[in-house]
């Protein structure tokens, strides 16, 4: 837990852009990174909207446990999480903005260039359900507004992510190998670090979240203006 000052418990008049538009910022990181924490703490700036995964709707669509089903055989049930979770993360990125920020758990565009291209990269899912995959996406992206301000990639090495993973005992998690969280890892440095991967179309903002929840909330504080006023940063593309 973590103490909030009076500055924290009013509204943040910066939020407010001078031409009115409303900024999106995407948390990205491994399974075990510190999304949760992250966006628990901005959670207490009032005029944050936060989004988290809509991991009770893959735990339960009418009745099925995609993501379990996921977990014990991805070569049979990828194709049905990740078609499914394209379609919540679509959800998401265009329900109505009620507050200047929107911060959110992943987006639909990792969904898309991490784990559908794990799995398919993995040979767990084949070539014509990976392309089918991808054409729903390019549909999405050019004719949706999906569109992102600033990505938070919380950069955690895959031996702590696995540490945390192994302490805090999610049903679905206790099957996940090391070998799933490095290649998870790989991936995400594909894509916002080195750009070999995919196309990064808006600044990120890389925090190494190796530490304790006590060092990263240090660290959410240094990077504040940052991550909620992204206008502010330069593109780093």
């Amino acid at each position: 837990m973590w103490r909030l000052g009076a500055a924290w418990a009013r509204p943040d008049k910066r939020l407010i852009k001078e031409d009115g538009r409303k900024t999106v910022v995407c948390v990205e990181g491994n399974i075990a990174s510190g999304k949760t924490t992250c966006l628990d703490y901005f959670a207490q700036t009032t005029n944050i909207e936060v989004l988290t995964e809509p991991v009770a709707k893959w735990r339960n669509v009418r009745g099925h446990n995609i993501l379990g089903l996921m977990y014990q055989d991805a070569s049979r049930w990828g194709i049905t999480l990740q078609t499914y979770i394209q379609l919540t993360m679509l959800e998401q990125h265009t329900r109505p903005m009620i507050s200047p920020v929107r911060m959110m758990e992943r987006s639909i565009h990792s969904a898309r260039y991490i784990f559908v291209e794990n799995l398919y990269r993995s040979g767990k899912m084949p070539e014509v359900d990976y392309v089918v995959l991808s054409e729903w996406f390019d549909w999405i992206q050019n004719n949706t507004d999906v569109s992102v301000d600033l990505i938070v990639y919380l950069q955690t090495s895959p031996e702590v992510c696995f540490e945390r993973l192994k302490r805090r005992c999610r049903e679905e998690e206790k099957l996940i190998p090391l070998e799933y969280l490095e290649a998870i890892h790989q991936l995400y440095e594909e894509w916002l670090i080195k750009h070999t991967l995919f196309e990064v179309s808006c600044p990120v903002l890389v925090i190494g979240a190796d530490h304790d929840i006590q060092k990263m909330i240090e660290k959410y504080e240094e990077n504040r203006d940052q991550i909620l006023n992204p206008s502010n940063m330069q593109h780093h593309l």
